[in-house]
């Protein structure tokens, strides 16, 4: 017997309605977790992704704004082996993490117990609750908010990829020409801007919720305080005698996966590679004794470049 969830979503009528009144539940749980100053998180139930793509469009719509726009020539770097990053002539590629697309849809099809199961995943930054990339960025530009969320700050970043390097599932993504570097040193600095899902923090901040949850026609995901959505993760994950994905990957994250399926599994047929992050088990990276003194290293100098980039990036739009 084959199961296969198809890749569009179908009638849209209905399904506006139930996604509606899902968006407003939603609405309501994040509201609540961020008045009470609580650390929030998503659970993503991958039972109920159709693979339509509504999430992925609708956060690339609701980004545009923030998405790079580059300068072009490139500055000449050095040295001559540096390469260039340049995504903004394949702005429409959905298909993977770019500088211009934050979410896409992973697809697995897995055998168990002789029944072929079709799953489909929406794949993302992981908002780690000790994210590597945040404690190790020297320049201070990626920055975790009190509700957990993790973002880059394209007005500082200098591209030099070290949250790119840190993160276990190598999540952001650079854009050449754009950004600071081009008024610092363009030829020697770090060749761009780093980008990834910032989980819409600012839509969070007036009381929205991400677009991906408000456009999506399944109710996949759930967003909420992590001590309730967590709870809501074990019993979901136990209503199907199912797993979980991100309650222990790199000492914990804001995203719960759960799955009918062993991650162990999906991860031996997902497609993996640039720009699409695995499903295998993750270590607490920031448990070493390396990275936990490279962190203590950064955080001043990241204070220091951090304040004055940020002051001369606020004087420069000032001038403009």
């Amino acid at each position: 017997m084959i199961h296969t969830i198809t890749r569009r979503a179908f009638l849209k009528g209905t399904v506006s309605t139930a996604c509606s009144i899902a968006a407003t539940s939603s609405v309501v749980k994040a509201a609540e977790a961020l008045k009470n100053g609580e650390p929030i998180a998503t659970l993503i139930d991958i039972t109920k992704c159709v693979g339509c793509e509504e999430c992925v469009h609708a956060c690339k719509n609701a980004n545009t704004d923030k998405y790079p726009k580059p300068e072009k020539p490139f500055p000449q770097m050095y040295p001559s082996g540096v390469k260039t990053e340049d995504w903004s002539d394949k702005t429409d590629i959905i298909e993977r993490l770019t500088p211009y697309n934050w979410l896409y849809i992973q697809s697995a099809a897995v055998d168990m117990d002789g029944e072929e199961i079709e799953l489909n995943i929406p794949r993302r930054c992981m908002h780690c609750t000790n994210p590597p990339c945040v404690k190790l960025c020297p320049w201070g530009s990626a920055i975790q908010l009190d509700n957990g969320i993790s973002r880059i700050d394209s007005d500082t970043c200098l591209g030099g990829a070290k949250c790119q390097t840190v993160c276990p599932w190598l999540i952001p993504q650079r854009q050449t020409g754009v950004g600071l570097y081009l008024d610092i040193l363009p030829s020697f600095a770090g060749n761009g801007v780093m980008y990834k899902c910032d989980r819409c923090y600012n839509k969070i901040a007036q009381g929205e919720i991400p677009a991906c949850i408000e456009a999506c026609p399944e109710n996949v995901q759930t967003i909420g305080s992590r001590d309730q959505i967590l709870k809501q993760a074990h019993e979901l994950a136990a209503s199907m005698n199912g797993y979980i994905y991100g309650e222990k990957e790199n000492g914990g994250t804001n995203t719960f996966y759960v799955s009918p399926v062993p991650f162990e599994k999906l991860n031996e047929v997902i497609e993996k590679g640039k720009g699409k992050p695995h499903l295998a088990k993750v270590a607490n990276s920031m448990e070493t004794g390396d990275k936990l003194a490279m962190a203590m290293l950064f955080a001043p100098i990241a204070g220091v470049v951090g304040a004055v980039a940020r002051f001369y990036s606020m004087s420069k739009k000032d001038n403009q």
